[in-house]
């Protein structure tokens, strides 16, 4: 984080469970104060007694412009966003996808990152960032995960679109592969095996840990030469 006299408020959507949560406990285990925010109560409230100290939370819906608007107006001023929010991964071939599937997908992994942004901006503070978060699927995608690819290279492209057209505010994506975190338990029918296959194809001979992508978000948040990036933290994946 920028070294500043003042503690840095650092706002993670999303940051109740995951990648989400690590990005949230790595950040107040620096000193930061954390804002969590998700659509579920019991998830907030759990996440907020975990991190403890100074942490806040809120229930919030990305699908909702008009929640958005309100959420950021009520939290006010702050110095870091960062967006992993985002529903159970839909892995499947074209032909089974239906439209109201697809558009749903969209709508919290997308148009939620993309309006958050729109209402964070007034409320953050000059020095600031904001972090959004891509997947591997948008450079190497895999038959049945069209929905992934096309999601994550949307949110790349709107990264370095945002990096300049916010400038000075800088604007960054963490392209994350496979992270062990209880989204999977609600994606794929054996979550086990599936991680151990996608482990075993992978240079490094296994899947990323949540405190393992939390530190790369946590880099792009204190590194201020750093806009329009997308920063690899796959295993090697890309090279597999």
């Amino acid at each position: 984080m920028n070294n500043t006299a003042d503690t840095q408020r650092v706002v993670v959507i999303g940051g109740t469970s995951g990648v989400g949560f690590a990005v949230a406990r790595a950040a107040a285990a620096r000193g930061s104060n954390v804002v969590v925010a998700s659509s579920r109560q019991d998830r907030v409230e759990l996440a907020v007694e975990r991190l403890g100290g100074s942490a806040e939370g809120f229930v919030l819906d990305v699908a909702d412009d008009a929640a958005l608007a309100v959420f950021f107006d009520r939290i006010g001023e702050f110095d870091h966003l960062v967006y992993t929010a985002g529903e159970p991964l839909v892995l499947k071939p074209l032909a089974e996808l239906a439209a109201g599937e697809a558009r749903a997908f969209f709508e919290r992994r997308f148009w939620g990152a993309l309006l958050a942004v729109k209402y964070a901006t007034p409320q953050l503070r000059s020095g600031g960032s904001i972090t959004l978060t891509s997947g591997a699927f948008a450079t190497r995608p895999v038959p049945g995960a069209l929905l992934g690819a096309s999601i994550t290279a949307a949110v790349e492209g709107l990264t370095r679109a945002l990096a300049l057209e916010l400038a000075p505010l800088r604007v960054n994506a963490v392209r994350l592969g496979a992270i062990r975190t209880e989204l999977w338990d609600s994606s794929v029918p054996d979550p086990e095996a599936f991680l151990r296959a996608q482990g075993n194809g992978l240079p490094v001979q296994r899947v990323g840990t949540p405190e393992e992508a939390a530190a790369a978000y946590l880099h792009l948040l204190g590194n201020g030469y750093a806009t329009g990036t997308v920063l690899t933290l796959d295993g090697g994946a890309a090279l597999a």
